[in-house]
């Protein structure tokens, strides 16, 4: 094994983790089959402090394989924002994104190199989505759940490739370099970022790939990745204009409101209460769910735990209620002067939506120092 590499560095393959000990040595072992010595090349994987000690596995294997590298990020959590990192502490000429779950197709990472390299591509993108790949064994509700995730960034943002949600791709540094300043960073889905925040149009070549199955760890699907690119989505449409933390504490504000109808409903319509009983009922429950979901979502790089979530929660009732308070009033004052209830109903809704979001940002979330670790 040579102890030096290569100079100039010419592919960094860049490989997020969290709870990945079981797949990094496997996966590590396919790539120098793959790519061998025949280019210069690094592993950057970019681990989000995992508790079953990946990067200290990753660490160990540096020690026989002076390719691999781990950048350890503390307090932080995201593939996007990991990939990113990732690609900013390399010096390549080109930059492979992939999963460390060994479902991505690594065989495939010389014909990416050769359509940039070679054929002059700005980007090489692995999709299951044409002849000769194929999403492996996924059940139904993901399959619909991918295709309508597909569906919505092509409408929505005009991407034109047919996989836009691949997490496997290959793009030159010039591309990266272009489009950085404008990621939103939000989530899983880098490619759809990238192609959305680049400022030209792009020569991209799509390779199929079979979907592999996990063979280690756990997927990391959920209902948080799912709203992470419901707000990726909204950031590229209106992040220009409007901050995606106030998009997100919107809509929670908005099932919220949903939440508040319910409880006075099932009061009202169900135990016949008196309705100050309920509507005092329905805005402390509507409250509690907003900040918790808030909590989760919205401010989950901030998440308040133990002591300070109690606090938190205390803090956010009151500031709420003084927007509650700064609604009707600013409401009232417009109807009185214009006459017009939905005008002055909106208007007393946008006041109270900006006082609560900017005084529970600075009193209950309030900024937190990140670090990084390089090992």
């Amino acid at each position: 094994m040579p102890t030096t590499l290569p100079t100039p560095l010419k592919l960094a393959v860049v490989i997020p983790t969290f709870n990945e000990s079981g797949n990094v040595a496997v996966l590590v072992d396919k790539l120098h089959e793959v790519l061998g010595a025949d280019h210069s090349w690094e592993i950057i994987f970019v681990d989000d402090d995992s508790p079953d000690g990946t990067s200290s596995l990753i660490r160990q294997l540096s020690e026989n394989h002076p390719r691999v590298r781990c950048l350890r990020r503390i307090g932080r959590r995201g593939l996007s924002s990991a990939c990113t990192e990732g690609m900013l502490s390399s010096s390549a000429s080109y930059f492979a994104i992939m999963d460390a779950d060994l479902q991505h197709d690594e065989t495939k990472l010389p014909e990416m190199l050769r359509a940039l390299e070679q054929e002059g591509y700005d980007m090489a993108v692995g999709t299951r989505y044409m002849e000769g790949g194929s999403v492996g064994n996924w059940q139904e509700d993901r399959i619909q759940t991918s295709q309508v995730a597909t569906w919505m960034s092509q409408r929505l943002l005009g991407l034109r490739v047919k996989d836009p949600m691949s997490g496997f791709f290959m793009l030159r540094r010039e591309v990266f370099e272009g489009a950085v300043y404008k990621l939103s960073g939000i989530g899983f889905k880098l490619l759809v970022d990238l192609l959305a925040s680049s400022r030209r149009d792009l020569r991209i070549k799509e390779i199929p790939f079979h979907f592999g199955q996990r063979l280690e760890g756990e997927s990391k699907l959920d209902t948080r990745v799912i709203w992470d690119y419901l707000m990726l989505l909204a950031d590229k449409r209106l992040g220009r204009y409007i901050p995606i933390q106030l998009i997100s504490f919107a809509t929670v504000g908005s099932l919220g409101v949903l939440v508040h109808m319910l409880v006075l409903f099932l009061f009202m319509g169900i135990f016949h209460g008196a309705f100050m009983v309920g509507q005092v009922a329905a805005v402390s429950i509507s409250m509690v769910f907003n900040f918790f979901v808030n909590n989760a979502l919205t401010y989950r790089d901030k998440k308040l735990r133990g002591l300070s979530l109690i606090w938190g929660l205390l803090k956010f009732m009151l500031v709420c209620s003084v927007g509650g308070a700064a609604n009707v009033g600013v409401a009232s004052w417009i109807y009185d002067d214009m006459g017009y209830w939905l005008v002055s109903g909106l208007a007393g809704i946008l006041v109270g939506l900006i006082w609560n979001y900017a005084a529970t940002s600075i009193l209950v979330w309030s900024n937190n120092t990140k670090t990084t670790k390089g090992a």
